[in-house]
Parts: structure tokens; C-alpha cells; sequence
């Protein structure tokens, strides 16, 4: 007999409560929610099916609300395991609460062998942080897939420290904690693509965010989550967490390179949502504000973007829009002011000037510049950078005969690449 796979907790559970199928949950989660004045979520089938996989994500705050209220049993008995473990399972002897009050708790039992409630030293905040900013800085060099473990793995050491601070030092722990959370969800986000585990980050995040009452890095955090719906043409769910992003930004002194670096974001939701007229005005609406500047600094942890990352961001939607003289010109003069640290965002500019030659008919420039986008991955990897490549490639497919895409073909589906393409 085959043993059952996925999370047979949640189907056991499901079943007992009188739930036949997936959907029967899913129908039911979204009527509790109303009852319970939770607004706004609908749970469908698709969810309910992901959380009874081999490997469930974490539910969202209000989901977890619903799937505790409707089914009885906590989160763990119902086979899901927090994202901050070590080693994915928190043992009892640390276990605490992870929801209170509808939002998800950072806190974490006291470490066993330190006395409960003995403070850390103020020197605690700066040696987190210090590992936060290095964090940071390795990001543009080191590979994601071993990046990643390690940033999380200090998110867990933040979640432990906070408890056992005050003051100074657990405001300058809990926003390192929230950049830390910022990174992981941007490399689950833009180099693991996994936008459902990177929203659930995000919100870890932005709380944070919260507990150092930093509203930038709040706003910058919802700027980010705004990119999950943007991305899959949800303008609606993208707007309105840009209202938001943009609400907790005025509440803080924000540099222009912040404030035009917002308009980039919204102008690229609205691209993926359609919507390029409206996204050419929002980047002119930014390098205005670029040009015009503030006596406002930006924050050190902002290292994401710069006028020649508009610029990417502006020859997209123009190549988007069928631009493609102008998208040219754009994306090759962003190319021409790049900073050596952009390696990552070289690799789709690469991208995006192969694309506007494959739609002006040019394959073999379109080919070439394809290989000068596997070179710079080859390099760095960067998986939106892959996505671009694989999209001109299949607007070469009219062309695919010709000798140019072969050879591209060759280094496309090579063994160091061809596992990336085909698992996507």
C-alpha cells in the first residue's frame, strides 16, 4: 500500500470536521472569516490544496484566524511548521503562541539556559545589525540559494534577542530584523521566484517594521508586497498596497531617490497590469522628482535603486508599449551608466534589449544579446534575469531555424541551465 504523502494532519483534520473535498474547506474558511469581521479574504481551492502538500506554506495572519476557529486545533496540530525554525520545527521547550490577536507574533520563548527576562547588552543591537548590513551587502554577490538559509537563520537569532531587550537596543534590533526579512522576501520574491513565500516574509517584515516604528521601512516593505499581486495583473490589490506604501512614507522624512523609487514600483505594476501609459507617466513623474531632489538622505539599507534602475525600468515599458526606438536608446544608456554593484539588474537590461530587437525583426542582435544576458548570469544569478531571456526566446520562436537561435539554444538548455529553464 502507497503511504499517504502531503500534509495528511490538515486532510485528516478537514475530513473529521465534516469537509469531503478541498473546496467544501475553502467555501467554509471564507464564510468564517466573514463571521468573524475578518474583511476581505476569500480562500480558494488552490490554497487549500497548497497548505495539504508535502511542504505547506504558512498561512497568512487572518487565514490563520479562520483555519484555528472553524477547525479547533492549533496551527502545528494541523501540520504547518513556522518559517522562522531553524530547522523548521520549533521544539516545546521553546515554543510559544504564534497567534495573538490576529497577527503573527516574532516573539520566541527564551533561549534554554539563559535566565528568563535577563537583558541583553546594548551592545547586542549593533552586532546584529552589523551581520544585517552584511547581509545586505552580500546579496549582489553571493548566490541566493546560499544566501537565503543564512539570512533566515539570523532572522531566527533576531526573534530570540528581541524578548530580551528594551529600549534603544530593541528598536535598533527590530528594524535590523525587519531589513533582514525585507532581504529574505526580496530573494524569495525576484531569485527563488516563490511570491507566496515571499508575501508571507514580507509580512514578517513589516512587523517588524512596526515594532521599531520605522514607518520607511514599512512603507518600503509594502512597496514590495505590491509587486506579489502586481506581477500576476492584480492592479487592484497592487494599488491599494501602494496607498499604503505610500501613506507610511509621508510619515517619515523621505529622500526623492525613496520617493521616485515608489512611482518605479507603481509603474511596474501597472506595466504587468496593462496599463503603460500610465506607467511612462509615473517614471516621467520620477526622474522629475530625481531632478528636482529633497535634503532628505536615503536610508542605508535602500541600495535597490538608482536613475540608470529607472532607466530599466523605463525602457521596459516603453519596449512594453512598442516604443522600440525609444526603448532602445533607454535601455542602452541605462546599460552605459550602470554601476559595477548592478551586475544583477545588467542581466535583465541585456534581457530587454534582446526582446525590442526580436520584436523589430532583428534576431541576430536579438540572439546577442541574449548571450551577453547568460554571460552576466553566469556570473550572478538572478532568476528574473533568466525570465527575461526565456521570454525572448520564445519571440524568436518564428526565427527558431535560423542558425543564431540554435547557437542560443545550445548555451540556453547547456547542463548549467537547463535544470533552472525547465523547473520554471
Amino acid at each position: 500500500m502507497p503511504r499517504p504523502t502531503g500534509n495528511i494532519r490538515l486532510k485528516a483534520a478537514r475530513v473529521a470536521a465534516g469537509f469531503n473535498s478541498q473546496q467544501d474547506l475553502a467555501d467554509a474558511l471564507t464564510k468564517t472569516a466573514r463571521q468573524m469581521g475578518i474583511r476581505g479574504l476569500s480562500v480558494g481551492v488552490r490554497q487549500v490544496r497548497r497548505w495539504e502538500s508535502e511542504k505547506p506554506p504558512w498561512p497568512q495572519p487572518d487565514c490563520q484566524r479562520a483555519l484555528v476557529h472553524l477547525l479547533g486545533q492549533s496551527l502545528e496540530a494541523l501540520g504547518f511548521t513556522p518559517p522562522w525554525g531553524s530547522d523548521g520545527r520549533i521544539p516545546d521547550h521553546t515554543r510559544r503562541t504564534l497567534v495573538a490577536g490576529g497577527t503573527t507574533s516574532l516573539g520566541l520563548a527564551v533561549v534554554p539556559g539563559r535566565a528568563a527576562g535577563a537583558p541583553q547588552p546594548a551592545t547586542a543591537g549593533t552586532d546584529f545589525e552589523a551581520v544585517t548590513r552584511s547581509h545586505r551587502r552580500l546579496y549582489w554577490s553571493v548566490a541566493p540559494t546560499n544566501l537565503h538559509p543564512a539570512v533566515i537563520a539570523h532572522a531566527t537569532l533576531g526573534c530570540a534577542l528581541l524578548p530580551e531587550t528594551t529600549d534603544s537596543t530593541r528598536r535598533t534590533i527590530a528594524a535590523a530584523l525587519g531589513e533582514t526579512y525585507l532581504l529574505a522576501g526580496r530573494i524569495e520574491f525576484f531569485d527563488l521566484r516563490e511570491p507566496s513565500t515571499a508575501n508571507d516574509t514580507l509580512l514578517l517584515a513589516l512587523q517588524a517594521a512596526g515594532e521599531a516604528d520605522d514607518a520607511l521601512l514599512g512603507s518600503a516593505v509594502i512597496a514590495h508586497m505590491a509587486f506579489v499581486p502586481g506581477w500576476v495583473g492584480d492592479r487592484d490589490a497592487a494599488l491599494e498596497r501602494m496607498i499604503a506604501a505610500r501613506t507610511y512614507a509621508r510619515r517619515a522624512p523621505a529622500s526623492a531617490e525613496f520617493l521616485a523609487w515608489l512611482d518605479a514600483v507603481e509603474a511596474e505594476c501597472e506595466t504587468r497590469c496593462g496599463s503603460t501609459r500610465t506607467a511612462l507617466h509615473l517614471i516621467g513623474h520620477a526622474e522629475d522628482v530625481l531632478t528636482a531632489g529633497n535634503e532628505h538622505p536615503s536610508p542605508e539599507w535602500m541600495d535597490w535603486f538608482s536613475p540608470a534602475r529607472l532607466a530599466a525600468f523605463k525602457g521596459n515599458t516603453q519596449m512594453i508599449a512598442g516604443h522600440l526606438l525609444q526603448a532602445r536608446e533607454t535601455l542602452q544608456g541605462a546599460l552605459e551608466t550602470m554601476s559595477p554593484s548592478e551586475d544583477k539588474q545588467r542581466s535583465v537590461v541585456y534581457g530587454d534589449l534582446a526582446a525590442v530587437e526580436a520584436a523589430a525583426g532583428n534576431p541576430e542582435q536579438s540572439c546577442e544579446y541574449a548571450s551577453q544576458a547568460l554571460d552576466q548570469l553566469a556570473i550572478t544569478w538572478y532568476a528574473t534575469g533568466m525570465d527575461r531571456v526565456r521570454e525572448v526566446r520564445r519571440a524568436l520562436t518564428p526565427h527558431q531555424h535560423e542558425r543564431c537561435v540554435r547557437d542560443l539554444d545550445d548555451r540556453l538548455y547547456d547542463w548549467s541551465t537547463t535544470l533552472s529553464v525547465l523547473s520554471r
